[in-house]
């Protein structure tokens, strides 16, 4: 419809323990909108079980689906806990392989803008999906440096939820508007 302007996409990326899903909650909240929580973690919550090789490219292409049912639930702005480029990046470091469609998928990165959150909160364990702090780490700065070859502009939040929520707010009032 002419004058309806569709949600802008903010895809917040990080290594695991980082602070992304409460992130992402945090700010629909202060947007009065919607977020997409990580697939993975619902996967990984139902099976029991980290998901193998064959799996990445599914678990890529159900984030996808449930950000477009979400955005048209969404008001400003959708939050997006990770996106295909993390599900690559935990493929290429886990399996040393991401297939083509996942591949496809992780270039495609069609965010409005993203978030990179810092890896500056104590890493806690969770039984099956977090592996250590030294992968974390490893994670985070392979995000980085994907981010910058794929000259994907983003912003890396630190420090305390307060904090992340102020540098948010000022970056999507003075860069998004």
């Amino acid at each position: 419809m002419p004058g309806i302007k569709q949600a802008q996409k903010i895809a917040i990326l990080g290594a695991e323990s980082s602070g992304k899903s409460a992130l992402a909650e945090m700010l629909a909240k202060r947007y009065q909108t919607v977020w997409v929580p990580e697939y993975l973690r619902e996967f990984v919550d139902t099976q029991a079980r980290v998901p193998k090789e064959q799996e990445q490219t599914g678990i890529a292409q159900e984030q996808l689906r449930r950000e477009a049912v979400m955005l048209t639930q969404a008001n400003q702005y959708l939050f997006c806990d990770t996106s295909p480029l993390m599900t690559w990046i935990y493929s290429d470091h886990y399996f040393r392989f991401a297939d083509e469609a996942l591949t496809a998928l992780a270039d495609e990165h069609d965010y409005d803008f993203t978030l990179v959150t810092a890896p500056d909160f104590p890493w806690t364990p969770d039984g099956l999906q977090r592996e250590s702090p030294a992968v974390r780490q490893r994670i985070h700065e392979r995000l980085l440096s994907e981010l910058e070859a794929r000259d994907i502009p983003h912003l890396l939040i630190e420090g305390s939820p307060e904090q992340r929520l102020e540098q948010v707010g000022f970056a999507l009032e003075f860069l998004m508007e």
